[in-house]
């Protein structure tokens, strides 16, 4: 193994996997509702208008419903997978659950805590989607016997505040990635049935359909309040452009057995990803990584060489652990910054905001 400091082999471990915080580990938020009370989406009423008429025909109602065969696929594709495939399952299993988990609850507390009408209609049908999926997930961490108390998670996981800017800058490239991802999966085993080690892949078509339509939102949300894009805000778009695609760069590379196992190079599938998601934010961001630059891929490299060792440092324990462990996330740290200075592309927006998925 060389992505995971705890052996995955119980509902404990599963759940204490969940807690821990580290840097590219999905974290729990809280925000500023008065300032999300604030939000105005009257520049874009007739197509957020659109949006809310989507979500509310729920397209996905029916869909997260495990079939019949469901459990039986588990079962045998369990008895086939190396040690290392199944702990990377595993590991994907739990880290999006904590994501899918993370924006759920954070979406409820809006809905709850805010009067904006806008504002807490589309936090309720997106905390819907997430909830759904968090339930989906975790029912196939039961098929191991891993399921996990969300009760108790949701106690015991740290929270950090985050700026209403920060969730919308956030969300939108997560969504978007994770649509990105989602879907060039779903075509690789589409094409490739026989290398599809576990169900869940079936649904990741219709799956990716609500991510689009969550960063849809976001979209608008940030179209509508032009002043969010544009001054120092430029900085803080930088800053998440590169914290997104390093993180899924440094996780995809900490678990390589789960990509080649779908016969997909984790480089190669990473770089595909970005190239999907830097065309679809062109119609939101003003400025997008240049993929094309060889400092971008260079500093990844470095970036998840230092992940790793860092990783390896807390799992050996001891002091000598300790400052490897430090050592590597300062160094991490520097690769970082490194990144962020790159130079980016500028890209003019498009009058029209609203996408159709089309990769």
């Amino acid at each position: 193994m060389n992505n995971a400091t705890t052996i995955i082999g119980s509902a404990a471990s599963a759940a204490q996997k969940m807690v821990r915080d580290t840097t590219f580990s999905p974290r729990f938020y809280t925000t500023d509702f008065d300032a999300m009370n604030k939000i105005c989406i009257e520049p874009v009423r007739s197509a957020w208008n659109a949006m809310m008429a989507d979500y509310e025909r729920d397209h996905n109602r029916e869909f997260f419903q495990r079939d019949a065969s469901f459990a039986d696929e588990v079962l045998e594709h369990d008895k086939k997978m190396s040690p290392e495939l199944k702990q990377e399952m595993l590991d994907f299993l739990i880290t999006t659950l904590t994501s899918e988990l993370s924006g759920c609850i954070l979406y409820n507390e809006i809905k709850r805590k805010v009067s904006n009408p806008d504002i807490k209609q589309l936090m309720g049908y997106m905390a819907r989607d997430e909830a759904r999926h968090a339930s989906f997930i975790n029912a196939s961490l039961k098929d191991y016997g891993l399921g996990i108390n969300i009760g108790e998670i949701k106690r015991k996981k740290h929270y950090t505040y985050f700026k209403p800017k920060y969730i919308f800058y956030a969300t939108y490239l997560s969504e978007k990635i994770g649509y990105a991802r989602y879907i060039k999966i779903f075509r690789q085993l589409e094409a490739f049935p026989e290398r599809r080690f576990h169900p869940i892949f079936r649904w990741f078509q219709q799956w990716c359909d609500d991510e689009f339509r969550h960063g849809e939102s976001m979209a608008l949300i940030l179209r509508a309040n032009p002043e969010l894009l544009r001054g120092h805000n430029l900085l803080w778009i930088r800053f998440f452009l590169i914290a997104v695609y390093a993180t899924m760069y440094v996780r995809d590379h900490m678990r390589p057995a789960l990509k080649q196992a779908m016969g997909l190079h984790p480089t190669e599938y990473d770089f595909a990803v970005f190239r999907i998601t830097n065309q679809i934010i062109k119609q939101c961001l003003p400025i997008l990584p240049d993929l094309d630059n060889p400092a971008f891929k260079r500093n990844l490299d470095r970036l998840s060489y230092c992940a790793q060792r860092a990783d390896r440092g807390a799992a050996s324990g001891g002091l000598l652990g300790k400052f490897a462990k430090c050592f590597w996330s300062v160094a991490g740290a520097a690769v970082f910054v490194r990144m962020y200075c790159l130079p980016m592309q500028s890209n003019q927006l498009p009058e029209v905001t609203l996408l159709q998925p089309a990769w």
